[in-house]
Protein backbone atom coordinates (compact mmCIF):
# COMPACT_ATOMS: atom_id res chain seq x y z
CA UNK A 1 0.00 0.00 0.00
CA UNK A 2 1.47 3.45 -0.63
CA UNK A 3 1.70 5.17 2.63
CA UNK A 4 0.09 8.33 3.58
CA UNK A 5 1.78 9.32 6.97
CA UNK A 6 -0.54 10.84 10.05
CA UNK A 7 1.08 14.17 9.82
CA UNK A 8 0.11 14.44 6.04
CA UNK A 9 -2.77 16.56 4.63
CA UNK A 10 -5.44 15.46 2.92
CA UNK A 11 -8.16 17.45 1.36
CA UNK A 12 -11.72 16.76 0.67
CA UNK A 13 -13.75 18.97 -1.56
CA UNK A 14 -17.17 19.07 -1.17
CA UNK A 15 -16.46 18.14 2.53
CA UNK A 16 -20.14 19.21 4.21
CA UNK A 17 -22.09 17.12 2.06
CA UNK A 18 -23.30 13.39 2.00
CA UNK A 19 -20.35 11.73 0.82
CA UNK A 20 -17.91 14.32 1.72
CA UNK A 21 -19.35 14.19 5.29
CA UNK A 22 -18.51 10.44 5.87
CA UNK A 23 -14.94 10.55 4.01
CA UNK A 24 -13.72 13.31 6.33
CA UNK A 25 -15.36 10.85 9.51
CA UNK A 26 -13.36 8.18 8.02
CA UNK A 27 -10.23 9.93 7.62
CA UNK A 28 -10.08 11.52 10.76
CA UNK A 29 -10.49 7.97 12.25
CA UNK A 30 -7.62 6.71 10.30
CA UNK A 31 -5.59 9.40 12.21
CA UNK A 32 -5.24 11.74 9.34
CA UNK A 33 -5.35 16.04 9.02
CA UNK A 34 -8.17 16.96 6.87
CA UNK A 35 -8.02 20.06 5.12
CA UNK A 36 -11.96 20.16 4.36
CA UNK A 37 -13.38 22.60 1.77
CA UNK A 38 -17.38 23.63 2.08
CA UNK A 39 -19.42 25.80 -0.05
CA UNK A 40 -19.49 29.11 1.76
CA UNK A 41 -22.64 30.76 2.97
CA UNK A 42 -23.71 33.65 4.59
CA UNK A 43 -25.23 31.68 7.75
CA UNK A 44 -21.72 30.23 8.49
CA UNK A 45 -23.01 26.62 8.62
CA UNK A 46 -20.38 23.74 7.31
CA UNK A 47 -23.49 21.38 6.19
CA UNK A 48 -22.92 18.04 7.57
CA UNK A 49 -19.67 18.54 9.26
CA UNK A 50 -21.55 20.87 11.94
CA UNK A 51 -22.67 17.57 13.36
CA UNK A 52 -18.91 15.98 13.57
CA UNK A 53 -18.03 15.94 17.44
CA UNK A 54 -15.49 18.44 18.96
CA UNK A 55 -12.92 15.23 19.31
CA UNK A 56 -13.15 14.34 15.32
CA UNK A 57 -13.30 18.27 14.72
CA UNK A 58 -9.81 18.87 16.13
CA UNK A 59 -8.13 16.86 13.21
CA UNK A 60 -10.61 18.91 10.74
CA UNK A 61 -8.86 22.34 9.04
CA UNK A 62 -12.50 23.31 7.74
CA UNK A 63 -12.05 26.38 4.97
CA UNK A 64 -15.53 27.96 3.50
CA UNK A 65 -14.69 28.74 0.12
CA UNK A 66 -16.15 27.54 -3.66
CA UNK A 67 -14.03 25.39 -6.05
CA UNK A 68 -15.15 27.93 -8.68
CA UNK A 69 -12.30 29.87 -7.77
CA UNK A 70 -9.30 29.08 -8.99
CA UNK A 71 -7.34 31.12 -5.89
CA UNK A 72 -9.21 29.04 -3.55
CA UNK A 73 -8.63 25.78 -5.08
CA UNK A 74 -4.63 26.57 -5.15
CA UNK A 75 -4.40 27.86 -1.45
CA UNK A 76 -6.85 24.55 -0.41
CA UNK A 77 -4.67 22.04 -1.80
CA UNK A 78 -0.89 23.89 -1.41
CA UNK A 79 1.26 21.52 0.67
CA UNK A 80 -1.38 18.57 0.71
CA UNK A 81 -0.78 14.97 0.11
CA UNK A 82 -4.17 14.00 -1.19
CA UNK A 83 -6.63 15.20 -2.79
CA UNK A 84 -10.33 13.42 -2.83
CA UNK A 85 -12.40 16.12 -5.26
CA UNK A 86 -16.33 15.25 -4.63
CA UNK A 87 -17.22 18.85 -4.93
CA UNK A 88 -20.19 18.90 -7.61
CA UNK A 89 -23.52 20.39 -7.87
CA UNK A 90 -25.94 17.34 -7.92
CA UNK A 91 -29.26 16.75 -8.32
CA UNK A 92 -30.62 15.56 -11.66
CA UNK A 93 -34.16 17.27 -11.77
CA UNK A 94 -32.74 20.76 -10.83
CA UNK A 95 -29.85 20.43 -13.96
CA UNK A 96 -32.81 20.90 -16.47
CA UNK A 97 -33.82 23.97 -14.58
CA UNK A 98 -29.77 25.48 -14.68
CA UNK A 99 -27.34 23.64 -16.62
CA UNK A 100 -25.07 26.70 -16.58
CA UNK A 101 -24.58 26.53 -12.42
CA UNK A 102 -23.85 22.59 -13.40
CA UNK A 103 -20.85 23.68 -15.75
CA UNK A 104 -19.56 26.14 -13.73
CA UNK A 105 -19.13 24.08 -10.63
CA UNK A 106 -19.02 20.47 -12.38
CA UNK A 107 -16.57 21.54 -15.12
CA UNK A 108 -14.63 24.56 -14.72
CA UNK A 109 -14.96 23.41 -10.53
CA UNK A 110 -13.16 20.34 -11.12
CA UNK A 111 -10.36 22.03 -13.59
CA UNK A 112 -9.52 24.76 -11.01
CA UNK A 113 -9.05 21.48 -8.91
CA UNK A 114 -7.05 19.85 -11.09
CA UNK A 115 -4.69 22.86 -12.17
CA UNK A 116 -4.19 23.75 -8.64
CA UNK A 117 -2.84 20.28 -7.62
CA UNK A 118 -0.73 20.51 -11.14
CA UNK A 119 1.06 23.34 -9.47
CA UNK A 120 1.19 22.15 -6.17
CA UNK A 121 2.86 19.01 -7.23
CA UNK A 122 0.36 17.07 -5.02
CA UNK A 123 0.69 13.27 -4.97
CA UNK A 124 -2.59 12.06 -6.00
CA UNK A 125 -5.87 13.39 -6.91
CA UNK A 126 -9.16 11.43 -6.37
CA UNK A 127 -11.66 12.40 -9.08
CA UNK A 128 -15.26 11.51 -8.13
CA UNK A 129 -17.48 10.19 -11.36
CA UNK A 130 -21.37 9.08 -11.44
CA UNK A 131 -22.71 6.13 -13.07
CA UNK A 132 -24.83 8.67 -14.72
CA UNK A 133 -22.26 9.15 -16.86
CA UNK A 134 -23.53 5.95 -18.99
CA UNK A 135 -27.10 6.57 -19.13
CA UNK A 136 -29.28 3.51 -19.81
CA UNK A 137 -27.72 0.01 -19.89
CA UNK A 138 -26.41 -1.10 -22.76
CA UNK A 139 -24.50 -3.98 -21.75
CA UNK A 140 -25.23 -5.34 -17.80
CA UNK A 141 -23.32 -5.82 -15.90
CA UNK A 142 -21.74 -2.47 -16.43
CA UNK A 143 -18.20 -2.06 -16.86
CA UNK A 144 -15.73 0.85 -17.08
CA UNK A 145 -15.74 0.41 -20.89
CA UNK A 146 -19.10 0.89 -21.02
CA UNK A 147 -20.19 3.73 -23.56
CA UNK A 148 -20.51 7.18 -21.87
CA UNK A 149 -24.19 9.19 -22.80
CA UNK A 150 -24.81 12.16 -21.30
CA UNK A 151 -28.96 11.95 -20.71
CA UNK A 152 -29.15 14.96 -18.59
CA UNK A 153 -27.45 18.51 -17.97
CA UNK A 154 -25.81 17.08 -14.74
CA UNK A 155 -24.46 13.54 -16.44
CA UNK A 156 -22.76 15.79 -19.46
CA UNK A 157 -21.01 17.72 -17.14
CA UNK A 158 -19.82 14.71 -14.77
CA UNK A 159 -17.87 13.21 -18.18
CA UNK A 160 -16.73 16.27 -18.88
CA UNK A 161 -15.27 16.34 -15.36
CA UNK A 162 -14.49 12.61 -16.27
CA UNK A 163 -12.07 13.85 -19.17
CA UNK A 164 -10.52 16.73 -18.06
CA UNK A 165 -9.09 14.34 -15.19
CA UNK A 166 -8.03 11.93 -17.79
CA UNK A 167 -6.46 14.77 -20.04
CA UNK A 168 -4.41 16.24 -17.18
CA UNK A 169 -2.93 12.46 -16.30
CA UNK A 170 -1.75 12.33 -20.45
CA UNK A 171 -1.09 15.75 -21.03
CA UNK A 172 1.10 16.72 -17.56
CA UNK A 173 1.62 13.29 -15.84
CA UNK A 174 -0.59 14.59 -13.27
CA UNK A 175 -1.48 11.31 -10.87
CA UNK A 176 -5.28 11.16 -10.88
CA UNK A 177 -7.29 8.54 -10.02
CA UNK A 178 -11.39 8.56 -11.24
CA UNK A 179 -13.54 6.96 -8.95
CA UNK A 180 -17.02 5.99 -10.25
CA UNK A 181 -19.36 5.27 -7.24
CA UNK A 182 -23.04 3.78 -8.55
CA UNK A 183 -26.06 4.79 -6.55
CA UNK A 184 -24.58 5.68 -3.25
CA UNK A 185 -27.10 5.88 -0.10
CA UNK A 186 -27.14 6.21 3.77
CA UNK A 187 -27.24 8.58 6.08
CA UNK A 188 -27.21 12.47 5.56
CA UNK A 189 -28.53 11.88 1.87
CA UNK A 190 -30.40 14.61 0.14
CA UNK A 191 -34.00 13.59 -1.08
CA UNK A 192 -32.80 14.65 -4.54
CA UNK A 193 -32.11 11.16 -4.18
CA UNK A 194 -35.21 8.24 -4.22
CA UNK A 195 -34.38 6.42 -0.82
CA UNK A 196 -34.31 9.67 1.45
CA UNK A 197 -37.64 10.63 -0.35
CA UNK A 198 -39.25 7.37 0.04
CA UNK A 199 -38.30 7.00 3.83
CA UNK A 200 -38.71 10.75 4.53
CA UNK A 201 -42.34 10.91 3.48
CA UNK A 202 -43.10 8.03 5.11
CA UNK A 203 -41.38 9.04 8.35
CA UNK A 204 -43.38 11.95 8.20
CA UNK A 205 -46.76 10.19 7.92
CA UNK A 206 -47.76 11.06 4.55
CA UNK A 207 -50.95 9.03 3.38
CA UNK A 208 -48.60 7.75 0.31
CA UNK A 209 -45.54 8.20 -1.39
CA UNK A 210 -44.97 10.92 -4.57
CA UNK A 211 -42.21 9.11 -7.06
CA UNK A 212 -41.47 9.32 -10.58
CA UNK A 213 -40.38 6.18 -12.74
CA UNK A 214 -40.87 2.78 -10.59
CA UNK A 215 -39.50 0.51 -13.33
CA UNK A 216 -36.26 1.99 -13.32
CA UNK A 217 -33.19 -0.10 -11.51
CA UNK A 218 -30.54 0.62 -9.68
CA UNK A 219 -27.02 -0.49 -8.04
CA UNK A 220 -27.36 0.44 -4.52
CA UNK A 221 -24.09 0.53 -2.44
CA UNK A 222 -24.26 1.85 1.54
CA UNK A 223 -21.97 5.17 2.03
CA UNK A 224 -19.62 3.16 4.70
CA UNK A 225 -18.41 0.81 1.66
CA UNK A 226 -18.19 4.26 -1.20
CA UNK A 227 -16.18 5.61 1.40
CA UNK A 228 -13.76 2.95 1.80
CA UNK A 229 -13.28 2.83 -2.15
CA UNK A 230 -12.23 6.24 -1.60
CA UNK A 231 -9.62 5.52 0.52
CA UNK A 232 -8.49 2.01 -1.39
CA UNK A 233 -8.09 4.13 -4.65
CA UNK A 234 -6.24 6.98 -2.44
CA UNK A 235 -3.57 4.69 -0.70
CA UNK A 236 -2.94 1.95 -3.07
CA UNK A 237 0.56 2.18 -4.70
CA UNK A 238 0.99 4.31 -7.94
CA UNK A 239 1.06 1.32 -10.56
CA UNK A 240 -1.99 -0.11 -9.42
CA UNK A 241 -4.31 2.69 -9.56
CA UNK A 242 -2.73 5.79 -11.60
CA UNK A 243 -4.69 7.25 -14.41
CA UNK A 244 -7.51 4.65 -14.54
CA UNK A 245 -11.09 4.55 -13.82
CA UNK A 246 -12.59 2.48 -11.32
CA UNK A 247 -16.26 1.50 -10.55
CA UNK A 248 -17.27 0.87 -7.10
CA UNK A 249 -20.71 -1.30 -6.81
CA UNK A 250 -22.45 -4.10 -5.96
CA UNK A 251 -23.41 -5.70 -8.83
CA UNK A 252 -27.06 -6.40 -8.31
CA UNK A 253 -29.79 -3.91 -9.20
CA UNK A 254 -32.63 -2.99 -7.03
CA UNK A 255 -36.37 -1.60 -9.07
CA UNK A 256 -37.47 1.68 -7.55
CA UNK A 257 -41.08 -0.17 -6.85
CA UNK A 258 -39.53 -2.39 -4.83
CA UNK A 259 -37.49 -0.55 -3.03
CA UNK A 260 -40.45 0.87 -2.17
CA UNK A 261 -41.65 -2.23 -0.52
CA UNK A 262 -38.87 -3.45 1.26
CA UNK A 263 -38.71 0.48 2.72
CA UNK A 264 -42.66 0.24 3.71
CA UNK A 265 -42.41 -3.62 5.23
CA UNK A 266 -39.32 -1.33 7.75
CA UNK A 267 -42.40 0.86 8.80
CA UNK A 268 -44.93 -2.16 8.75
CA UNK A 269 -47.27 -0.97 6.11
CA UNK A 270 -47.70 -1.18 2.26
CA UNK A 271 -48.03 2.87 1.14
CA UNK A 272 -49.24 3.43 -1.92
CA UNK A 273 -47.54 5.12 -4.47
CA UNK A 274 -48.50 8.40 -6.47
CA UNK A 275 -46.40 8.82 -9.52
CA UNK A 276 -46.55 12.24 -10.13
CA UNK A 277 -45.37 14.71 -13.52
CA UNK A 278 -43.30 16.61 -11.23
CA UNK A 279 -40.64 13.67 -10.49
CA UNK A 280 -40.79 12.33 -14.01
CA UNK A 281 -37.63 12.68 -15.95
CA UNK A 282 -38.44 13.85 -19.37
CA UNK A 283 -38.18 10.65 -21.42
CA UNK A 284 -35.09 10.86 -23.15
CA UNK A 285 -33.28 11.22 -20.37
CA UNK A 286 -34.67 8.73 -17.71
CA UNK A 287 -31.78 6.40 -17.08
CA UNK A 288 -33.58 2.94 -17.17
CA UNK A 289 -31.10 0.34 -15.78
CA UNK A 290 -27.76 0.88 -14.04
CA UNK A 291 -25.68 -2.12 -12.31
CA UNK A 292 -22.35 -2.09 -12.26
CA UNK A 293 -19.26 -4.66 -12.15
CA UNK A 294 -16.58 -3.70 -9.74
CA UNK A 295 -13.83 -6.31 -10.67
CA UNK A 296 -11.25 -3.94 -11.74
CA UNK A 297 -11.33 -2.44 -8.21
CA UNK A 298 -11.25 -5.23 -5.75
CA UNK A 299 -8.22 -6.92 -8.35
CA UNK A 300 -6.37 -3.65 -7.78
CA UNK A 301 -7.53 -2.63 -4.49
CA UNK A 302 -8.76 -5.51 -2.77
CA UNK A 303 -12.03 -3.57 -1.72
CA UNK A 304 -15.70 -5.01 -1.56
CA UNK A 305 -18.83 -4.02 -0.31
CA UNK A 306 -19.84 -5.21 2.94
CA UNK A 307 -22.93 -3.76 3.71
CA UNK A 308 -25.85 -5.68 2.30
CA UNK A 309 -29.51 -3.27 1.09
CA UNK A 310 -31.39 -4.22 4.11
CA UNK A 311 -28.64 -3.60 6.53
CA UNK A 312 -27.88 -0.34 5.02
CA UNK A 313 -31.53 0.51 4.45
CA UNK A 314 -32.36 -0.78 7.98
CA UNK A 315 -29.05 2.04 8.99
CA UNK A 316 -30.53 4.82 7.01
CA UNK A 317 -34.01 4.50 8.40
CA UNK A 318 -32.97 4.11 11.62
CA UNK A 319 -31.06 7.69 10.81
CA UNK A 320 -33.99 9.59 9.73
CA UNK A 321 -36.21 8.11 12.26
CA UNK A 322 -33.85 10.96 14.76
CA UNK A 323 -36.28 13.53 15.26
CA UNK A 324 -33.71 16.36 15.15
CA UNK A 325 -32.19 14.77 11.63
CA UNK A 326 -35.63 14.23 10.21
CA UNK A 327 -36.78 17.83 10.85
CA UNK A 328 -33.60 18.70 8.39
CA UNK A 329 -35.99 17.62 5.26
CA UNK A 330 -38.68 18.99 3.13
CA UNK A 331 -40.07 15.51 1.65
CA UNK A 332 -42.85 17.55 -0.50
CA UNK A 333 -39.81 19.35 -2.75
CA UNK A 334 -40.08 17.23 -5.64
CA UNK A 335 -36.13 19.68 -7.18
Amino acid sequence: MRTVSAGDTVVVTGAGGFIGSHLVEALVAEGQHVRALVHYNGAGTHGWLDMLSPDQLANVEVLAGDVRDRGMTQRLVDGAKVVYHLAALGGIPYSYLAPQSYVDTNITGTLNVLESARVAGVDRVVVTSTSEVYGTATTVPMTEDHRLRGQSPYAATKIAADKLAESYHLSFGLPVVTLRPFNTFGPRQSTRAVIPTIISQLAKGRGGVELGALTTTRDLLYVADTVAAFIAVGTAVDSAVVGRVFQAATGCETAIGDLVRRIGAMFGNHPEVVVTEARLRPAGSEVERLVGDSTLLREHTGWQPTATLDDGLKATVEWFLEPGNLARYRPDRAV
